[in-house]
């Protein structure tokens, strides 16, 4: 009874202790500000869509096997005969009571299916590229700066400006002629090869993995040409401080210097913009997506806009805010990892 009675009260102090942390409340506050963000997101977006001329329900009249009634009756089925509050309202309630976000027109598919198959395809894509991204401009950020106004340090400075000055869909077309030159070594279109089901689970791994290279490279170029400048100046100004002085003074060796007390300061501001480079990311892999006929978010985005679907384009804008505000949220928590001196409060 004794020890049951500890346990209670132990377990009641953990919870305590974990709804008065400064990281629970915070991560609270961020949630419900992300909530208000979503709402007045997704309203913008309804009214904005609904300022095109014409739906999807106008298309179908060009089409003359299709009756007067049925596509009054199709205009009844999807809501379409309401005005634009009733039908934001309407799809409103339906998300907060049923978490259904409506029908797919051109899909004939529930909405919240077809979100499940492709973010995941999407945040995947997006994902390599970051760790290819910071695997590559760190290392090569902190040489460019341990080696300033040498030739290595100029060469890549002229590197870093063309990669972001280079616009996307051209290092993405530049990467479909070099895929066809090198054919059959690097596929292209959707993410499996045509026996995908045939192979073990580790071989299912290497196809996903092999058809990923070339959309993961054509993300990266840009973010890594940015993320590496940024690393070396950041960097340059860590070395210059008084206490990187005093460490070399005391004889310390010059690679502890530079990655123990330089670089952990330096690293803040970049895991600051992890956030934005992740958002980043989820737009530009549209590009990806679309040259390398990726099957994501992307893509299945610009289909609906084309398409006129109006549930499945509203659902593709809020879950890609989604997105950007959980890479945000995870980018802060992150920094105060990194710097434990760091409040949160301070990050709002």
């Amino acid at each position: 009874m004794t020890s049951t009675r500890i346990s209670l009260e132990t377990g009641r102090d953990w919870l305590i202790t974990l709804v008065t942390s400064e990281t629970f409340v915070y991560v609270g506050k961020r949630v419900l500000q992300a909530l208000l963000t979503l709402l007045l997101a997704s309203a913008l977006s309804f009214f904005i869509i609904q300022l095109a001329p014409g739906d999807y329900v106008d298309t179908l009249r060009q089409n003359p096997k299709i009756s007067p009634e049925r596509i009054e009756e199709l205009k009844r089925q999807f809501g379409l005969d309401k005005s634009w509050p009733e039908q934001f309202g309407l799809w409103l309630w339906r998300i907060l009571t049923k978490g259904d976000f409506g029908t797919s027109f051109i899909y004939q598919r529930s909405v919240a299916s077809l979100l499940w198959e492709r973010v995941p395809a999407t945040l995947l894509l997006a994902i390599a590229s970051l760790i290819v991204t910071w695997a590559i401009a760190i290392p090569l950020g902190i040489f460019a700066a341990v080696n300033q106004n040498k030739l290595s340090d100029r060469v890549l400075q002229v590197i870093s400006y063309a990669g972001q000055g280079f616009p996307s869909f051209i290092t993405a077309l530049a990467l479909l002629v070099f895929a066809q030159i090198t054919s059959p070594f690097f596929p292209v279109g959707s993410m499996t090869s045509i026996d995908h089901s045939e192979l073990t689970w580790f071989g299912r791994i290497l196809d996903i993995g092999w058809h990923m290279i070339l959309p993961t490279i054509a993300l990266s170029i840009t973010s890594f040409a940015g993320l590496q400048r940024i690393t070396r100046g950041e960097l340059l100004d860590v070395l210059r401080q008084d206490y990187i002085q005093t460490a070399r003074a005391k004889g310390l060796p010059e690679n502890r210097v530079i990655y123990v007390h330089a670089l952990r300061n330096a690293i803040n501001p970049l895991i600051t913009l992890l956030g934005f480079e992740l958002a980043g990311l989820l737009n530009g892999a549209f590009i990806a997506e679309f040259f390398f006929n990726w099957p994501g978010l992307g893509r299945l985005t610009l289909q609906a806009l084309q398409a006129q679907d109006l549930y499945l384009l509203m659902a593709s804008l809020v879950m890609g805010a989604v997105l950007l505000i959980a890479g945000n949220l995870i980018a802060d928590l992150m920094l105060k990892a990194a710097d434990p001196r760091i409040r949160l409060e301070n990050l709002n």
